[in-house]
């Protein structure tokens, strides 16, 4: 916006200067012309005035004022008898057969631009015939002045309206842009406002300044930013609450469950009692993994720089027991060993854990999970490759939904929350998280993360 104000800002000046200036030196280099034929002109009235006086001593001035025409001037003045003689003392003038010097002697008075021939070059030719008392023609004057001096004069008119404009072009885009920052400032605020939002943000609200539909409208933002704030907050709660509440009596429940399956000597009956534990124990996972969620979705706190090494090395102390229990291997691959990601303290932990606790659970016996990491540009790359059945396509596109469950991907205890809360922990640090199929079979989980430094 910023850019297209500018430019419709230059624009309109440069259609008023165009409006202004231009006619402005139309009309100065068409008085300049005048001006030039005015004095040539009244210079060539006089010349025959002395032409057609029939005595020495006018033809002495007359000479005398061509000399002097032709000194202070770059024209030429001169003058010629009827029947083609020269205006003794003057010399016979060059192309004193012209068709101007022909004009004026049949009595007809002429003034053109075209080719002075008596100068070899463009400019004007004014010719007077001269006339004695009785009205006849006895000879001709004829002036001729150069263009070059008024195309000088041009070319000095138009470079300093030029100049002028571009001047003033400079002045109104340093304007411009002064005025179009002022202009979208409010424009800017409610970007800021909306990225913040984006991000997840959502005590993010806008500055109300600037004109009145700004003001307006970045009200109406905050209002409903208020009330969305207020509904999300009270469903976290409500989530968090509920999961927190369940709890207590679905342990309890599982508590009675164990002690009926200690008292029950019918096969049938423990069978039962058996079948309903795991129902418990698999719901007390899914709220946990509510729990989970709730959290994962609660305020961002800063993030800080995390030495991605660190992190694998500290989780796979914590899984590599169970890993060992399940026959599954477990390997870092680090080509980097000093790359930083940016991540809220926590969250990437609680990520290995999630997609660690998938990935061991789905490799079979003997199998390996790998932990890769290294950077990208301006990404920290974390990787976590498995040897389990893997996942189509379709599936893949799935299973960042919540309580989605694909077959032999989450195991028979999973909740159907792990990658949901992991990929809300990596939005929330302004990551990615994505599914990809593994080269060898099996399944690959890829974190990318802002690369920090330690």
């Amino acid at each position: 916006m910023n850019r297209r104000l500018v430019v419709s800002y230059i624009v309109l000046v440069a259609v008023a200067i165009a409006a202004f200036t231009v006619p402005v030196a139309f009309v100065l280099v068409d008085q300049l012309r005048g001006d030039i034929e005015v004095s040539v002109r009244r210079e060539a009235d006089t010349a025959a005035l002395l032409l057609a006086g029939d005595d020495a001593p006018s033809r002495q001035a007359l000479a005398r004022l061509a000399e002097a025409y032709d000194r202070e001037t770059p024209g030429r003045l001169d003058a010629l008898l009827a029947g083609g003689v020269a205006a003794s003392p003057m010399p016979l003038p060059p192309v004193a057969g012209d068709e101007a010097f022909r004009r004026a002697l049949a009595g007809e008075a002429t003034s053109e631009w075209g080719t002075a021939e008596a100068l070899g070059t463009d400019g004007l030719v004014l010719t007077r015939p001269a006339r004695n008392d009785a009205g006849q023609v006895v000879g001709a004057i004829r002036v001729s002045y150069p263009s070059g001096p008024l195309n000088e004069r041009q070319v000095q008119i138009w470079g300093f309206r030029a100049v002028l404009a571009v001047a003033v072009l400079i002045v109104a885009a340093f304007l411009g842009v002064l005025l179009a920052r002022r202009l979208t400032r409010p424009f800017r605020e409610l970007n800021r406002m909306a990225n913040r939002l984006r991000d997840g943000d959502l005590t993010a609200r806008a500055e109300e300044t600037g004109p009145s539909e700004t003001r307006t409208l970045a009200a109406t933002l905050n209002k409903a930013t208020e009330t969305i704030d207020t509904l999300v907050r009270s469903q976290r709660a409500f989530i968090a609450d509920a999961s927190h509440q369940l709890r207590t009596p679905l342990t309890a429940l599982r508590l009675s469950l164990d002690n009926i399956a200690d008292g029950a000597d019918d096969p049938v009956v423990r069978e039962d009692v058996e079948l309903a534990t795991a129902e418990v124990v698999r719901m007390s996972r899914l709220v946990n993994g509510l729990l989970a969620l709730a959290k994962a979705e609660a305020a961002v706190a800063a993030s800080e720089p995390v030495r991605l090494r660190d992190v694998v090395a500290e989780r796979f102390d914590a899984w590599r027991g169970v890993a060992a229990d399940r026959g599954v291997e477990l390997r870092a691959e680090h080509a980097d060993p000093g790359v930083f990601a940016l991540a809220t303290a926590g969250h990437l932990e609680q990520v290995l854990d999630n997609v660690l606790s998938n990935a061991i659970e789905v490799s079979p016996d003997g199998g390996k999970v790998t932990v890769a990491t290294h950077a990208r540009r301006d990404r920290a790359v974390l990787t976590v490759t498995d040897e389990g059945p893997g996942m189509s396509e379709k599936d893949r596109s799935r299973a960042f939904d919540r309580f989605w469950r694909g077959q032999g991907v989450t195991g028979p205890t999973g909740s159907g929350l792990g990658l949901a809360i992991a990929r809300q922990l990596v939005t929330d640090d302004g990551g990615t998280v994505v599914l990809d199929a593994a080269a060898g079979g099996g399944l690959v989980v890829r974190v990318e993360l802002p690369l920090g430094h330690g």
